[in-house]
């Protein structure tokens, strides 16, 4: 198994990319151990590596985030091997019970607006999020202001801030004039 791995715009963050899916659908995001316990035997086993400080599951790829103190060339040996043992041994990523976040997908509840905001989102949005190894999710819109949350390797990137402002909040306001701001909930 050959596994590679990808710089993300957020230093302390790398993706690798397994060469086989990861999830088959949804993505989903670990931001400590105890997240992760019972959920996912893969997340369980990153954690159990010094300095890791999140675990993010794509489709197609993980990111790890470190922390801050530590460093890549004494890390990544370490997670490659837990990737490969785990894959290597056929288990699962996911515990049957543990739920991933799937696509912002309209509800028959959703007015006009936040279907088009969540369409948008999906189809314009989150594919390019992914490419930098990570995630958005919607989170609601109220009084002309959108609510997203950043995962993975976008979750604390020094861009993430103008990737919500520069580009996400003008592509809205673009297309969907009732929006006025995004902004990031937490």
């Amino acid at each position: 198994m050959f596994i590679q791995t990808e710089q993300t715009p957020n230093p302390a963050t790398l993706k690798f990319l397994p060469g086989e899916a990861v999830l088959e659908s949804g993505t989903a995001d670990f931001s400590n151990l105890e997240q992760a316990t019972g959920n996912s035997p893969l997340a369980e086993s990153l954690f159990g590596i010094e300095g890791v400080a999140a675990v993010f599951f794509g489709g197609d790829f993980i990111t790890i985030t470190k922390a801050a103190d530590q460093d890549w060339f004494v890390m990544k040996p370490a997670i490659l091997g837990v990737i490969m043992e785990h894959y290597t041994a056929g288990g699962p990523v996911m515990t049957e019970n543990a739920a991933t976040i799937g696509a912002s997908t309209a509800s028959d509840d959703d007015d006009e607006i936040v279907t088009q905001i969540k369409e948008l989102i999906d189809t314009r949005v989150r594919p390019a999020v992914a490419m930098d190894g990570g995630d958005i999710v919607y989170h609601g819109f109220e009084d002309g202001i959108v609510y997203l949350q950043m995962q993975g390797a976008c979750a604390g990137c020094p861009s993430s801030t103008a990737t919500l402002k520069m580009g996400i909040e003008n592509m809205l306001r673009h297309y969907i004039p009732e929006v006025l701001e995004v902004r990031s909930s937490i």
